[in-house]
């Protein structure tokens, strides 16, 4: 195992529950996460062209490694629906090490 420099968070988010649980799957079947959560009912406020938007939203988190962001990136615009998805990359300072060792396990590298 490599540390928690390569653990990372995926944020995404999603427009309804069934496109998240479908890709939270997806993602740790091909085992690209360890693990998703998902939020189920999110409020966002953003531009998109030109107008300002309120929406409700899905939220969805995941635990990988670094080395998969590309991979990640890859397999959710082929399924997500949104024409530009909110995939967001987040580091890791710490944790409980076995956590972030099963993490590492978890995932394909």
């Amino acid at each position: 195992m490599s540390g928690v420099a390569d653990v990372i968070v995926v944020y995404l988010t999603f427009p309804d529950l069934k496109e998240a649980r479908k890709v939270g799957r997806l993602l740790v079947e091909k085992r690209l996460a360890a693990c998703v959560n998902i939020i189920p009912k999110i409020f966002s406020y953003y531009w998109w062209k030109g107008d300002l938007v309120s929406d409700e939203e899905v939220s969805l988190i995941a635990k990988t490694q670094a080395s998969l962001k590309e991979k990640i990136v890859e397999e959710i615009k082929k399924v997500h629906s949104y024409e530009v998805p909110a995939i967001l990359f987040l580091p890791i300072s710490g944790g409980n090490p076995d956590f972030l060792s099963w993490i590492e396990e978890e995932t394909e590298v």
